[in-house]
This record gives structure tokens, sequence and C-alpha cells, in this order.
């Protein structure tokens, strides 16, 4: 398929978006279903489910994908509802693929929407020691590219670069800490990531996150940014994980670098959330266990001809995903609606794209794969903010399309 973007086509398949059709598994999901598809000739977001290379509508049982994270009984449901076809799932790739619509509400063909709706959308940073040490990195270098080079190597001089046998909140954390504050070097970053609290922020509204084959958003007065490759785990309102997708955690790193009080800027900008494709349900087939073993990779390819790679290995996490949703929903805060949290990375990109020794950036057109072989691939291609496709489908036209449809 041929894909054009600032004047530049570019090539890809969607073959190995999901190997073997999804037969195996629990996969759910929301789609864009326009009225002429529909069965009561109202247009809006379903929920759908896909098994064996079909996608299923589950509208009959699920409005809102808050109601499939509260069935206790989930996958049982699915199963005995999956009988309405809507479209194969390599239609719906193909037609999601760098749709570019507008204005959904206009759209007219099935298209695929972020699987996540009214939960909270949530994010923890620096939970991999690589991550640690380049927010330390940003931080010092204030932003800067040039200047991380070298502020990299003074650092991992100083401290090394294996931190990973480390665990956050320990007494051997404590001491590290108290080791780097007599050098001089300690970092609100490396409170985060040994210290006994997470990082924990809110990375997009409701219904705003995009998903594969959907462009993904820069601010374009940063000149420092970077994709971030991520497990995102769908939690209900007791704070069970439920299941997992893929994520990209957009980050502008300049931005960050100045001051960590831009981490809103920094993180929370249109197309800047990406997730999905699907939540595939733990089961029998997938679990908890899958997800902490799993192995995260990510390519970039930039129409420029740079390319670039590296994976994210979730064994190497420093806390679990278990604490990372306690730290997160609890007492002290609840999510009635339940939560996607992203879980962090160990991967960001250093190599100098221009040979100028200022590191990574992303340019417009970039191609985004971030994949794991038991939730697929998630992929998007890099514009700016202000040049994608806008996000106006809120929480008050969800509101009113639900009252059409009750």
């Amino acid at each position: 398929m041929n894909i054009t973007i600032a004047n530049t086509v570019l090539d890809y398949s969607i073959a190995n978006s999901f190997p073997e059709q999804c037969n195996e598994g629990t996969w759910v999901g929301r789609v864009w279903l326009p009225a002429k598809l529909a069965s009561n000739g109202i247009a809006g977001p379903r929920i759908i489910s896909v098994s064996k290379g079909q996608v299923y509508d589950l509208s009959a049982v699920y409005l809102t994908m808050a109601d499939l994270f509260a069935d206790s009984d989930k996958c049982n449901t699915i199963k005995n509802n999956q009988s309405q076809v809507i479209s194969s799932l390599n239609d719906l790739l193909s037609a999601s693929l760098f749709n570019q619509y507008n204005d959904i509400e206009q759209n007219e063909q099935i298209v695929l929407l972020a699987p996540n709706d009214i939960q909270a959308t949530k994010a923890c940073g620096v939970t991999f020691t690589k991550s640690l040490l380049e927010r330390v990195i940003e931080e010092q270098a204030r932003g800067d590219a040039a200047k991380a080079t070298e502020i990299r190597t003074n650092i991992l001089n100083v401290i090394g670069d294996n931190l990973s046998d480390l665990v956050p909140g320990s007494e051997q954390a404590q001491q590290l800490k108290e080791e780097l504050i007599n050098q001089g070097i300690w970092s609100q970053y490396l409170e985060v990531g040994i210290g006994p609290d997470a990082e924990v922020f809110s990375k997009a509204q409701p219904l705003s996150s995009v998903t594969s084959g959907a462009q993904i958003g820069v601010r374009r007065q940063s000149i420092w940014n970077n994709p971030e490759p991520e497990i995102v785990l769908a939690v209900d309102s007791r704070g069970e994980i439920i299941g997992a997708t893929l994520g990209n955690d957009v980050n502008l790193r300049d931005y960050e670098g100045r001051s960590a009080l831009l981490l809103g800027k920094a993180k929370d900008n249109n197309g800047a959330s990406a997730i999905g494709p699907f939540i595939r349900l733990f089961d029998d087939s997938f679990s908890l266990v899958d997800v902490e073993q799993c192995e995260v990779s990510l390519t970039i390819t930039g129409t420029d001809g740079f390319v670039t790679s590296g994976k994210n290995l979730m064994s190497e996490i420093s806390r679990s995903p278990q604490n990372l949703v306690d730290q997160t929903l609890n007492n002290e805060h609840q999510y009635p609606d339940g939560m996607m949290l992203f879980v962090g990375t160990m991967f960001a990109p250093t190599d100098d794209r221009k040979k100028d020794g200022n590191g990574f950036t992303h340019l417009p057109g970039d191609r985004v794969e971030i994949s794991t072989e038991k939730l697929g691939t998630l992929i998007n291609w890099v514009n700016y903010c202000d040049a994608i496709p806008p996000w106006n489908y809120g929480v008050h036209k969800f509101i009113q399309y639900l009252r059409q449809c009750s």
C-alpha cells in the first residue's frame, strides 16, 4: 500500500501485523462503524472482538469498553457473542492504515480506534535502568541534545550502567542515593528510579489516544524527541490486570529536559498517545507471566534513509507490573472505569541521525513499528501535532451517541 506524507511515499504491508490472524487468544478493541454498516443505522464507536481473522460486533453486550472491563466473566461473554461479523481483520487493518479522515463522524469506512475509551490513561516513567540514565542525561543537558553524549559518558563513569539488580526503595538503593548525593549528581529521576515511589503521570485524556495506522504527533518546536515502545496494561476498577496491549508514549526530550514541570507539554500532545491495535485479555493462552517475559521491539524507518532499532526486555523492569498498578490504583486513588497503564521503556534511541553528535530525533514521515510476538504490531507515522487530523470526538459526543443507542 502506498502511503503519502510530506510528499514522500512509504510502502507497508499489513501481512505481519497479527501472525495467524488471532487464531489463539481473546482479543478485543474498538472500531468506528459508519451508519450504513450498523444494524441500528447509528454511526459510532463499537466494541469488537477478533478471532480467526474475523471481526465481531459486541455492541449487543457492551456499549463501552468500561462495560467489558467490569464484566467478571468477560472471556466467556465474548466467546458466546461472536456471531455478527462486521469485517475481516485484513480489511479492517487495510482501511485503517494511515486513515486521514479529519472528521471521524463523516467517515464511511469501518476503521480502527484505540481500544480504550473512557478509562484513565496513565503512564509510568523511569522503570528501566537504561531509561533512568537517559532521564538523568536529559536533565543534566537541560534539553540540549548536543551535550548528551559527553554527559552520558561522565555519568556512566561514575555509577556504571548496570543497576538491574538494585531493588527500588531497598537499603542498597538508599545507600547508592547517599553516595550519589555526596558526588553531586543526585537527580529527581534517580529518586523515582531507585526510591520507594514510582513515577506515575496522566498521559492522555479519555478518547484522545490513537491506534495502529494513525499519525502520531510531535510539537513543531521540538528538536529532540523520541518514541517510547511500551507494554500497556488494561486494569479494571479493582486494580486487577485483565490484559495487555502495545503503546507508544511519544516524548519530547528537550521539553522535559529543560524542566520536569514541562512534563505535560512533553507528553500530552495531539497524537502523542498510541495504543493498540487490540487488547489481548488474560485467558488460558495468555497471562501476566507472558507480559513479564516478553520482548518489545522498536524499528524506526525515516524517509531520509535512516533506520534504527532496539528492544525492551520486560524481564529487566525494575518494578513489577503489579507493583506499578498497586502504586497507581489503590485506596488513595480510584479509577471507577478502569485504566490503561503504560509501564515504561528501557529503550530510547540515541544513534546520531545526522552524524552531528545531536543523537536521535523524529522527522515527519518516520514510520514507527512496535511489536511483540503475542500482541502483534503497532505501527504509526510521525507528523507535527498541528498537521495531523484534529481530535474532535470527545466525551460529550460519546455521551450523545450512547443516548441514541439506549
